[in-house]
């Protein structure tokens, strides 16, 4: 065989593999990808109202609101088309896409800003607060979210699965939570959330080019070796940042789970130690860190306070945070008054917090004997002479 006649075979084999990688997917998955990561009034407006849901689901502390706002929401289609952009090399679709993005998250974090500033007054809730500490297991559940959006969007049978994607990969709630705290100049919480929104849109997007590079959603025809070479070369700065936040969210979750065992170790020793004193029991723990110094702060009721002494024991017990970390133990004392109809009775009976068992009856009161009436004596008259 030639040289010519090789080459030939060659061009016809890489023509073959081109066609056989375009049959891989529907041209119209890629058309709906790309007329959905265009900046609308309609995307801007559904992404408004889903900031309005999240940000009164946080303050309401319900979860229910919150999962509703992450269906609402739009942020996801921007960033499957920056996802199918980079593997395509489709500069127009980045700038498209991209442009979208900025402008989704814009608009979300100033509607929240202006929803924070109303509020400013309202209590920080458990769901704002519990979206300020990423750690390793948000960014598993972001690639794992981001690879089924991916997956779901590339099959059209799959598409009724978006709405758990969009749950999985929650954008608003945390950026509206970081907006809110940004309100208050919490600004290490909020930079704590928003954190979580970055993790999530960087591994959403790795994800899915990942998805859509190996479903064939790539433009480049030449060896496999070469494929992957270029596929890491479009997204080696999304590889970077996946890199560098992986280090940041590891140590996050470390130090998560080693504050949990010191607090919960804690709980255990006050508890028994304070129980052990007659008449006394721990209705709250509380914990502060104050430069080298933890304080637990504990409220004790009771009858009788516990000594200096015992509060010195029990400090002396608990285990500390860290080795150049010290423990204070305050112990704020509430004297409980027990009062029943007879007036102040002391009872260590009813101090102890005891649900399961049933009070004691109460005491049935003797009766008062009722006084009785002297009879009186008739007289006989005295008759007269």
């Amino acid at each position: 065989m030639s040289s010519e006649d090789s080459s030939a075979l060659q061009k016809t084999e890489s023509e073959a593999g081109t066609k056989e990688m375009s049959k891989s997917f529907d041209p119209s998955i890629g058309q709906g990808i790309h007329d959905r990561a265009s900046l609308s009034g309609s995307y801007l407006l559904m992404n408004t109202l889903a900031t309005t849901i999240a940000s009164y689901g946080l303050f309401a502390n319900s979860p229910a609101v919150v999962i509703g706002a992450m269906i609402v929401a739009m942020l996801l289609s921007p960033i499957l088309g920056v996802a199918l952009a980079l593997v395509d090399s489709d500069v127009a679709l980045l700038k498209k896409s991209f442009l979208t993005l900025i402008s989704g998250i814009l608009g979300v974090m100033l509607t929240a800003l202006a929803i924070g500033y109303i509020h400013r007054d309202i209590p920080l809730t458990n769901e704002i607060l519990a979206r300020t500490a990423p750690n390793l297991f948000d960014l598993m559940i972001a690639l794992a979210g981001g690879a089924a959006g991916a997956f779901a969007t590339v099959s059209p049978r799959l598409s009724s699965a978006g709405v758990g994607v969009a749950i999985a990969t929650a954008l608003v709630p945390p950026l509206s939570s970081s907006s809110i705290l940004l309100v208050r100049g919490e600004y290490r919480l909020a930079f704590g959330a928003f954190l979580l929104a970055f993790v999530n849109i960087v591994a959403i997007q790795l994800a899915s080019s990942v998805v859509m590079w190996l479903m064939g959603f790539r433009s480049i025809s030449q060896t496999k070796r070469l494929t992957l070479i270029r596929f890491l070369q479009v997204n080696v700065v999304s590889l970077v940042l996946l890199g560098l936040m992986t280090i940041t969210l590891v140590t996050n979750l470390q130090r998560t789970f080693t504050q949990q065992s010191y607090r919960t170790k804690v709980r255990q020793i006050l508890t028994q130690d304070i129980n052990a004193i007659s008449d006394s029991y721990i209705a709250d723990i509380r914990f502060e860190t104050v430069q080298n110094k933890s304080i637990v702060r504990a409220v004790v009721r009771g009858l009788s306070a516990p000594s200096a002494k015992q509060v010195a024991a029990i400090e002396a017990k608990l285990p500390a945070p860290s080795a150049k970390v010290e423990n204070e133990l305050r112990i704020r004392f509430v004297r409980t008054i027990i009062i029943d109809r007879k007036g102040l009775i002391e009872d260590p009976e009813f101090e102890q917090p005891l649900p399961n068992m049933p009070s004691p009856d109460p005491t049935t009161p003797t009766p008062t004997p009722m006084p009785t009436t002297p009879t009186p004596t008739p007289t006989t008259p005295t008759p007269t002479s």
